[in-house]
């Protein structure tokens, strides 16, 4: 069941995956025209790039998330595959190039994330408006759900993308305050709470995701969980963190897939309106049935 491998001159347990994290590699026509799509257009999405399980899933059903901003985050968080260094370009026709992939994939619900960028003035907020735009001029039933970074806790950069008004403002809160120093090490969690309740405030639906299986307690989740609801966050995504490469932090425990049932159930007791909880869940999965 345990695999050793050596990681900075350190000797590291990996667990084996137990079946039910077993996906399928994507396959079918559908798939290959969405790739092809995404190639054209020079786009990244997040489900390539942070090696999303359900990729083969989400894609063969017409649905994508797109990654903006670039490849590289200015950020080292020890859970993420995204490449981390020092960003060098911002392009400025990318949200047009968005915009036309979804009118011809005929998405319905887009979800927009990013890289982080920490050396722009604004985060990027001012390409993440502009996409939603462009989404609506192409797309005009198209629901968007931006799922952002912090910002740093810049207001000025969240109303930037507020004041493009989209359909969800999602930011993942990642793991329990104990572990953000390893997990999330340039992030702050109060800081983050501020951030959705800064939304909520204006209006908007909020929504949050944390990965389990990092070493928390479920306690500790619950206690995540009441702090979200404090701030009125509306949707939760709750799944199992998998380690993307020996590079990155190891997997502490698999939870059950009766474990995420339990959780959710003590979710939707604090108010949360929807939450979508399981192994392979993953911030975008099945976003357009949440709202």
């Amino acid at each position: 069941m345990y695999k050793k491998f050596f990681q900075e001159g350190e000797i590291t347990t990996r667990i084996s995956r137990p079946d039910w994290l077993k996906v399928r590699i994507p396959v079918g026509e559908t798939y290959s025209s969405i790739k092809s799509i995404i190639d054209k257009h020079k786009l990244h999405t997040v489900c390539g790039e942070a090696h999303c399980p359900n990729m083969g899933e989400c894609w063969n059903s017409g649905t994508a998330t797109f990654m903006i901003l670039g490849d590289i985050c200015t950020r080292t968080c020890g859970f993420c595959a995204v490449k981390t260094g020092m960003p060098t370009e911002l392009d400025a026709d990318e949200p047009r190039r968005v915009a036309e992939a979804v009118k011809l994939m005929n998405v319905k619900y887009a979800v927009v994330t990013s890289v982080n960028r920490d050396e722009l003035y604004d985060g990027g907020a001012t390409i993440f408006a502009e996409t939603i735009r462009k989404i609506r001029e192409a797309s005009p039933t198209c629901k968007v759900e931006v799922l952002i970074p912090d910002f740093k806790g810049d207001e000025f950069a969240l109303n930037i993308v507020l004041d493009a008004f989209p359909d969800v403002l999602n930011h993942n809160i990642e793991t329990v305050p104990r572990l953000y120093k390893t997990v999330r090490p340039q992030a702050k969690y109060e800081r983050s709470l501020e951030l959705l309740e800064r939304a909520k405030k204006r209006g908007f639906t909020t929504k949050s995701g944390l990965m389990v299986g990092l070493g928390e307690t479920i306690e500790e989740v619950i206690s995540v969980m009441k702090d979200l609801r404090k701030v009125q966050c509306d949707i939760l995504t709750l799944g199992q963190y998998l380690q993307p490469t020996k590079e990155h932090l190891p997997v502490v425990r698999f939870l059950h897939p009766n474990e995420f049932k339990e959780i959710k159930e003590r979710g939707i007791a604090l108010g949360f309106k929807h939450i979508e909880s399981g192994p392979l869940v993953r911030s975008s999965y099945h976003a357009e049935k949440q709202i």
